[in-house]
Parts: structure tokens; C-alpha cells; sequence
């Protein structure tokens, strides 16, 4: 089989093709429940309904004196009630005794009303007088009373399918005595690099080698999106090896993820596996950084090669697999915009091919990062990237430009 690239698709086609693979392959995602522990951060699958209602009981909502109401009504500083308190009741207690005309019980926040009573005062307005309360000012039903079911009647949805699950949502959730919850089964995604000049990052440099850095800076763009990576390491430029990696790679996750091994070069062979094992859907976009990007179908679920430059992998996972991983894993990509900024000097680019450039935003302009797509300080140094249309060569300083940002990254 040849070394030459197939067809080179366009961007939008690549979109589609993927797109229509995620669909067919993926959904709907799966679910699983998880205990309420772990579920920080997940997304629900379903709807969760409170089994009971919140508030339990009628609550006490002030420390004070539960009562019925009418014994207060003419009470005044001049001329309080008298009432016989027959009962203290604290939080967690269960009532004993029946509030009848002429008693009161002794209250705190949060217990359950006694039955009879009717309304609360607060222990502010009144005055202890051996076993009798005096009561100063006078009360209306339901005051200070919160009724059973007011905050979430049973069978109510406390959080919705999709919803991410944030401490406000967990904590309405284990209110109602819920501990697990159903989330969708966060995608399993394997990252695997590839090349006879990697190792393993160490304090050890061995000549004529570099150390793997695309495994983990993937693996935290996939964590980013909702999935679980896990690093798979790194496998030599050998047709055996590699097609036994990428098969044991996918017996354990649902996509696998390689950098480097994509382009036309000797010794790169990725795409040779990918035909033997299963089938190769692109290999090739007209885009630049990544334009020996391949994508393929082995065993029935999909492997992305990535060009093996930094920089090209980091771009092309964030404009091609960014947003259908994040589907995919229930997060809706919040915050996935652009912002229309002026250039700051004049930018050449390729015609024919769209680019995407990196670039620095400072003092409310866009800065290009003008090196090549192998150097690691431009990662780090960029705040985003622009994209460039095919038919343009060159965008003169003060151009304005729509600016993507790297979005932040969650533990």
C-alpha cells in the first residue's frame, strides 16, 4: 500500500464524516448510576424525582413557641397571653403531645410542629414565668411555619437530564435521601503515542530522543471535555507492535487517540494498520497545522491519528474532536465562542489550505505566534487561535479577527 495521502476532504466534510460516525457508533451514550460521592461534576442521564417531600413535616422555621394562633390575637406589651408550656421539642425530636387552646410547646429551628399547633412566635416576644409563657405580640396562622412539601413536593424533579451535577444540585439530591444517581457513563478514551524517537518523560535525556509530551497534554484536552483518558504510552514505529496496540487500546476504551505516524513519510504506518484492521475514513484535511490528520474505523469504534507536532495535535484535537467528545460525554461546550479582535501586525498564510494560527491576546490585540507547529513554548505562550480562510494570503495589521480561546481546564 502506498504512502501517499488519499483524497484531501475539507474541513467541513471532515465535520460531517465525523459527525455522522459519532452518531452511528456512540449514540446514545451510555449510563450508569454512581454513588453521590463521586458524582461531582457528572451529568444526568435522567431526570431525579424526590421520593419524598421536602420539607418532611412542618417545620419550625424560628426558635420560639408553637401554638395556635387564635390564643394570640389580642396579646399586646401591655396585655400579653398566658399560655402553659407542655413540651420541648428540638430538632430530630418527634412530638408527644397535642397543642389544645390555652397550651404551647417549646420549639427550636427546624423540628416538626406538634399537632394542633398552628403558628410559632418567636421566643424574642416572650417570657418565661415558672411553667407559664407570656406572650407579647401576636401571631397569625402559619407563621414562622414551614409547610410539608413546600420547598420540593414528592415526585418533583429536583435536576434534569443533562444538568451538571454542582454542589447546590448534589446537596437538594441528598436531601431527599437519594444516593445514587443515574450520569452518562463517561467515554473511555486511550491515547497512545507513536515513534522510534519518544520516551517516556524522565530526568534522563538519551541521545538523538525526545521526550513524549502530546500524551498528557491530550490527555488533560480529554479529561477538559467530560472523558476519561487513559495513557496508553508509547510504541515504536513497527507495523506489529502498533497493530497490537491499537487493537488491545480499543478491548478497553471507546476511542483511541494517537499523535504522530499519520504523514506521508517512511516508517510512518499508521494508516497501513488502520487499512488492514478496520478502515480508514480520511487521511488528509485541507488544513494547516494538520494536514495528515487520519481517522479510521477499527473493531467498530473509531481511532483518531494525530499529526505528532504539538502544536498540530493540541489544534486539530480542539477544532475536530472537542466538540462530538463533549457531546458524547453530556457536557454541552459552554463557553465555546469567539472574540473579534484587531491584529497586531501583518500575518502571511497559505493559500489554498484554511490555517489555524496561534495567538497571544495583550492589550486588546491578537498577536500571531510565529513558529512552527513542533515548538512547545508557542503552547504555551497562546491564549487561542485564528482561523484563516483558504483564499487568503495575507491579513494586514489592524484586521479584525475572530479569535478562539483555549478554554479552561477542570480537575
Amino acid at each position: 500500500m502506498g504512502r501517499e495521502f488519499l483524497d484531501l476532504v475539507d474541513i467541513s466534510e471532515a465535520h460531517k464524516i465525523i459527525r455522522n460516525l459519532f452518531k452511528e457508533i456512540y449514540h446514545p451514550p451510555r449510563m450508569e448510576k454512581v454513588n453521590l460521592k463521586n458524582a461531582y461534576g457528572r451529568v444526568l442521564a435522567q431526570d431525579v424525582k424526590s421520593p419524598i417531600d421536602l420539607p418532611p413535616f412542618n417545620r419550625a422555621s424560628r426558635d420560639g413557641y408553637a401554638l395556635k394562633a387564635e390564643d394570640t390575637f389580642h396579646a399586646s406589651e401591655d396585655n400579653p397571653s398566658t399560655l402553659k408550656c407542655i413540651e420541648v421539642i428540638e430538632a430530630g425530636d418527634i412530638p408527644q403531645k397535642k397543642v389544645k387552646r390555652g397550651c404551647c410547646s417549646r420549639i427550636s429551628t427546624g423540628a416538626q410542629i406538634p399537632e394542633g399547633a398552628d403558628a410559632i412566635v418567636m421566643v424574642e416576644y416572650t417570657e418565661e414565668d415558672d411553667d407559664n409563657i407570656l406572650i407579647y405580640r401576636s401571631a397569625y396562622p402559619g407563621q414562622h411555619i414551614t409547610p410539608k412539601g413546600s420547598d420540593i413536593p414528592k415526585n418533583d424533579i429536583i435536576a434534569r437530564k443533562g444538568s451538571i451535577l454542582s454542589p447546590e444540585k448534589i446537596g437538594a439530591i441528598s436531601a431527599a435521601g437519594i444516593s445514587k444517581v443515574p450520569v452518562i457513563a463517561k467515554p473511555k478514551i486511550g491515547i497512545l503515542s507513536t515513534g522510534n524517537e519518544l520516551i517516556e518523560p524522565s530526568n534522563d535525556q538519551a541521545p538523538g530522543k525526545i521526550f513524549d509530551s502530546n500524551s498528557h497534554s491530550i490527555a488533560a484536552a480529554v479529561k477538559n471535555c467530560g472523558c476519561e483518558p487513559k495513557i496508553l504510552g508509547i510504541v515504536k514505529d513497527d507495523y506489529k507492535e502498533l497493530s497490537k496496540a491499537i487493537r488491545e487500546g480499543l478491548l478497553e476504551c471507546d476511542i483511541l487517540i494517537t499523535s504522530g505516524g499519520t504523514s506521508a513519510g517512511a516508517g510512518d504506518m499508521l494508516r497501513e494498520v488502520i487499512h488492514d484492521n478496520g478502515e480508514v475514513m480520511i487521511h488528509g484535511i485541507s488544513i494547516k497545522p494538520g494536514k495528515p490528520t487520519l481517522i479510521g474505523k477499527v473493531d467498530g469504534k473509531l481511532v483518531f491519528g494525530l499529526p505528532g507536532f504539538p502544536v498540530s495535535a493540541l489544534i486539530i484535537f480542539d477544532v475536530l474532536l472537542r466538540p462530538y467528545l463533549m457531546e458524547l460525554s453530556g457536557k454541552t461546550p459552554l463557553g465555546y465562542h469567539t472574540i473579534e479582535l484587531p491584529l497586531a501586525h501583518r500575518l502571511h498564510s497559505s493559500k489554498g489550505r484554511i490555517h489555524y494560527a496561534l495567538v497571544k491576546v495583550k492589550n486588546s490585540k491578537v498577536y500571531p505566534i510565529l513558529k512552527d507547529s513542533g515548538a512547545i513554548a508557542s503552547l504555551a505562550d497562546a491564549d487561542g487561535y485564528i482561523k484563516i480562510p483558504k483564499n487568503v494570503e495575507i491579513l494586514e495589521e489592524g484586521s479584525k479577527v475572530k479569535v478562539s480561546p483555549f478554554l479552561p481546564y477542570e480537575c
